[in-house]
Formats: structure tokens, sequence, C-alpha cells
């Protein structure tokens, strides 16, 4: 990827976290970005198409934060997730969602926009039951959407009572799930 490229996916990531999709126009990506115009659609034809390739880029991080949270420790793999996405939102996301809020914008508006945000909430679901399958827990299905509704009431919780909170809070209900689903 160019260094203008990634320039303008940093600024445009950074803005519309910050300000929100509406809120933010390609003049001031471009303009904060210090591109040309020309060299703003040369890679995105549209402010859609950035904001996009923004989740993309942002979704890449995120999978990278979980997986190596827990591959670092694989006898723990539902704690070791949630400490992964602790980690992401005390890092990158402590003021929301930016999935959420691509769905909230751009649903029924722009279809590859929310299929991005969708499909990253169904991977992240997806994912959890993979680690329940191999895990052998009990109620492998019901317990990958408790880590799931776990992982994203705290992405939400960050904006009420903070990210410390918040993410301490889940880790101690991320060991609960855990030793209920390994009761006999």
């Amino acid at each position: 990827m160019s260094k203008k490229k990634a320039d303008l996916l940093a600024v445009a990531e950074n803005l519309f976290y910050k300000y929100g999709f509406n809120g933010v126009g390609l003049k001031q990506i471009i303009q904060e970005a210090n591109v040309a115009t020309m060299t703003m659609y040369n890679h995105f034809s549209s402010k859609e198409r950035l904001v996009e390739e923004v989740l993309i880029q942002r979704e890449k991080r995120y999978w990278s934060y979980l997986d190596s949270s827990v591959e670092s420790n694989e006898t723990q793999p539902f704690i070791m997730a949630v400490k992964g996405h602790c980690n992401w939102l005390k890092d990158y996301s402590y003021q929301g969602d930016m999935f959420l809020r691509a769905i909230e914008d751009y649903s029924g508006v722009d279809a590859d926009i929310e299929n991005v945000a969708r499909g990253h909430k169904q991977r992240l679901l997806n994912y959890l039951e993979t680690i329940a399958e191999k895990s052998g827990l009990r109620n492998g299905h019901d317990l990958a959407i408790r880590y799931t509704l776990l992982m994203e009431g705290t992405t939400s919780m960050t904006t009420l009572i903070g990210v410390d909170k918040a993410t301490d809070h889940a880790l101690d209900i991320a060991a609960l799930f855990v030793s209920e689903a390994t009761k006999a």
C-alpha cells in the first residue's frame, strides 16, 4: 500500500471515529491527509469506498489483536479472546463501535459498507463458536453467544462507564462464564 493511501486511510479512520461518518467530508480528509484531491480519487472512487476500506483495514487490525491474544494462551481461549477485545478497546475503540455506527449510518443506503460491518459482527460469533467447538465445553453455541454479547456489551459500556471499568467487568464475567461451562 502506498504511503499516501495509508495516510488517507489513517486520517479518515481517525476523523470518522471522532466525528462520525456523516460528520466528516472528503475535503477535510484530503486537507488533513495533506494529499491532492486527485490522489484521493486515484485510490477511492467515492467517500463510500473510502469508508468501506477504512472498515476493512480496521477489521484486519482487530482480528490481529484477537488472534494474537488467543494464540498466546490456547488453554484459555475464551478468556484470551475477551482480553484481546479489551486490549483493542483500550488502544483503539474506547469511544464506541465504528462497525455498529457504520450499520446505523449505511443500513439500506450502501450495501457494501453495511455488509462489511455486519460481516464483522457475524465473524466474531463464528470465531467464538469455533473456539467453543474446539474446547469441547457443554452448550458451546450458547457460550459463544454469551461471549459475543459480553464483548459487544463491553464495547457499548466504554462510553458510559469508561474503558477501564468496562474491561475489568468484562474479564470478571468471562471467568464466570467459563467456570459455569466447566461445571459437571
